[in-house]
């Protein structure tokens, strides 16, 4: 990355304002001086228990409010449930959790209207989601689709030339039932659907791709690579110089290209026609409006080199993610897609979403947790059977959230929106 060279003249400037250039090399060099106490790791695998919790805020320089913040009597009284979701417990952190909707969702797996609880600090969020949910019902609900499933991992395998590359394929190329019962062995809510392979030089990188019922699955797939992995190692005629469960490939917890064009968990898109009336009583725009903002955020979103070309769908999913358990990094894959706009006969707008990453589930990971299954309950989306039906909810709200802010910055309410809802009367700058 470039910098402007009065950029960082002025930086300099500014660094030596209070420090002279010995005091800035002193306080950059390594120093095992005064080593601080390791944070207590005592609980047993599964376990929290206060006496542990305790120790551990002993070692801080905090006071006790700040305990009482974190560790209060609830999350005292609760401290079980979070067991198997967190190391070196300390506390519980309270997010403001607000609700949007009604969303009239018109699905393959969610039917029905559904109040989205959505956990946020940022003012002005829910109000948005909840505009743009409440347009989607009163045109009758968004129609969604749940088209795609699979999680991927992806291992690679060094060797040390391409004639062992070669051997390597042609044993794998006839191993594809083999590893299909293998990852059967370690999980009984998950299959291998598929296994695909990319070469580079003497890398060999294996891509698995599995369906995992109503979990996210990352865990699920990592178990069942591995478990692949060493019967590779075990039986194949010729041996890697050594290898890794996961390569980078998978486009886990990132922004790719791979799953864009793809899928890494579940491919949804969802689409709604908003008449004239309700784009101008509800909206404070109209179609000829979000048209023209349309076409210049595609502009923009291809000269900032967007992978796919949306708004802001990190938004309100990274919101419905803390709210009901998911894995909050997944935001970074999951927000990836595509949104759409065109104007039809008499002035309507037809509006449409494509995620073909959503890493979403209704079981397992934090979606037992006692305040994120409240929001599952809230849903009615709690439990086994429920996964494809959150996905797709969660595709209708991340349109609700585009139509809410295109039309904000269509018709210049976007910096007033944010500015009495986020400042509020009392609040300066």
């Amino acid at each position: 990355m470039s910098a402007d060279l009065r950029g960082v003249r002025s930086f300099f400037r500014r660094l030596f304002e209070k420090r002279t250039l010995q005091e800035i090399e002193q306080s950059l060099l390594p120093s095992q001086e005064d080593m601080p106490p390791s944070v207590p790791r005592g609980d047993a695998p599964g376990t929290i228990s206060p006496e542990e919790s305790d120790r551990r805020w002993d070692i801080l320089d905090a006071n006790e409010s700040a305990k009482h913040q974190l560790l209060d009597p609830m999350t005292r009284e609760q401290m079980n449930a979070y067991c198997n979701n967190i190391e070196n417990f300390i506390g519980t952190v309270k997010v403001p959790v607000g609700l949007a909707g009604p969303l009239r969702v018109r699905g393959l797996f969610a039917n029905g209207d559904y109040y989205v609880p959505l956990a946020t600090s940022e003012a002005a969020l829910v109000a948005s989601y909840s505009r743009g949910a409440q347009s989607i019902t009163k045109a009758g609900g968004a129609t969604v689709a749940m088209m795609w499933e699979g999680v991927t991992r992806a291992p690679v395998f060094i060797f040390d030339n391409l004639v062992e590359v070669g051997k390597f394929m042609g044993w794998a190329s006839e191993q594809a039932d083999s590893f299909k019962d293998i990852a059967a062995s370690t999980t009984r809510h998950g299959q291998l659907l598929r296994t695909c392979f990319n070469l580079e030089g003497n890398h060999v990188y294996l891509i698995f791709e599995f369906i995992t019922g109503d979990a996210s699955g990352q865990n699920m797939v990592t178990i069942a690579t591995d478990a692949i992995c060493r019967h590779i190692l075990e039986k194949s005629p010729v041996q890697p110089a050594y290898w890794f469960v996961e390569a980078n490939h998978s486009g886990d917890k990132k922004a790719s290209y791979m799953s864009f064009q793809n899928v890494r968990g579940k491919k949804v898109t969802a689409e709604v026609t908003l008449p004239p009336e309700i784009l101008k009583n509800h909206l404070k725009t109209s179609a000829s409006k979000m048209m023209d903002y349309y076409q210049a955020g595609v502009i923009g979103g291809v000269m900032s080199g967007n992978i796919g070309l949306q708004g802001h769908y990190a938004n309100g999913m990274a919101a419905l993610f803390i709210a009901c358990g998911q894995d909050a990094a997944c935001v970074a894959e999951s927000s990836v897609g595509i949104t759409r706009m065109e104007r039809t006969d008499g002035d309507s707008l037809y509006a449409s979403v494509t995620l073909p990453n959503l890493i979403v589930g209704t079981v397992g990971g934090g979606t037992g947790l006692p305040s994120q299954s409240a929001c599952l309950d809230i849903l009615q989306l709690k439990g086994a059977g429920n996964a494809s039906a959150l996905a797709e909810v969660c595709a209708a709200l991340v349109l609700a959230g585009e139509l809410s802010i295109s039309a904000a910055l269509s018709s210049h309410g976007f910096t007033n929106a944010h500015q009495s809802l986020a400042r509020g009367p009392n609040q300066g700058a």
